[in-house]
């Protein structure tokens, strides 16, 4: 019986042991005191130096903190930047929108709009990206058509803006981007006998992205598939076509071009 009691009487001891223990593990804010400035400055440090998630976490609290300030919108945009820079473009994404629907009058919306564009420009199209040796218009072409939308919504909207030139050439680089995807498909179809399907999508080309470089290609590709359905005036009509627009053109003299580079790799 004696055992008996002092076990009960040691329970409640061990949980206040806990308890305590459990207080003492409270992590410490470190930031308590820090003033708004001090915070934006730690958190760039941080992310210069790749330490994304610190810098996040720090821009996080300055939002927090400066709340209904111009630095709170600084914080919303430079933390939308820092999961760029960590290859985060979803995080990124999201955190652009949520600046969007917050402060939709905000002085900073043409930035806004530029990074919304770069960030699926750089992750989706890859212009400086790794995949060295693989075409752009092999790849999905719904981010390229996303990053489009954001550009030239910042150039419609903020003419006059910094950013506008940059997005300009980014706008010319995705369309030839994408009318090099349709050509890709239709030399695919070719390739495989789809000579119908291979008109269509040259045509496509054609049609939707007028001065594109990938237009020679096009007229090629309608210039072969005509003539293998036998359709004879087709075939003509699209060769005076391409030799009135592309008189030097080499499909002509050496078929299809079998260069190891990339289309668009011109740097």
């Amino acid at each position: 019986m004696r055992s008996f009691r002092l076990s009960v009487v040691s329970l409640p001891l061990i949980g206040a042991t806990l308890a305590l223990s459990g207080c003492s593990s409270t992590p410490v804010d470190n930031t308590l005191g820090w003033s708004p400035n001090r915070l934006l400055s730690e958190a760039r440090d941080e992310r210069d130096s790749g330490n994304f998630d610190k810098a996040v976490v720090l821009y996080e609290k300055l939002e927090g903190r400066a709340a209904g300030t111009p630095l709170a919108q600084q914080a919303q945009l430079d933390k939308a930047y820092t999961h760029y820079k960590a290859g985060e473009p979803a995080q990124a994404q999201a955190a652009i929108d949520r600046f969007m629907r917050l402060h939709p009058t905000s002085p900073a919306m043409d930035y806004a709009l530029y990074l919304k564009g770069l960030v699926s420009f750089n992750d989706n199209l890859g212009l400086f990206g790794s995949l060295a040796r693989q075409d752009l218009s092999e790849r999905d072409q719904k981010a390229a058509k996303e990053s489009f939308e954001a550009f030239k919504d910042l150039v419609n909207r903020f003419p006059d803006s910094r950013y506008s030139a940059d997005a300009r050439i980014r706008m010319t680089y995705i369309v030839n981007s994408l009318a090099q995807y349709e050509v890709h498909v239709a030399r695919y179809y070719y390739s495989r006998g789809a000579h119908v399907a291979a008109i269509n999508r040259a045509q496509s080309a054609l049609v939707d992205y007028a001065d594109a470089p990938a237009l020679e290609e096009a007229l090629y590709i309608l210039v072969q598939s005509y003539d293998a359905l036998g359709m004879d005036q087709l075939r003509d009509d699209a060769r005076r076509v391409m030799e009135t627009n592309f008189p030097q053109s080499t499909f002509l003299t050496q078929g299809f071009r079998k260069s190891s580079d990339p289309w668009w790799k011109v740097w």
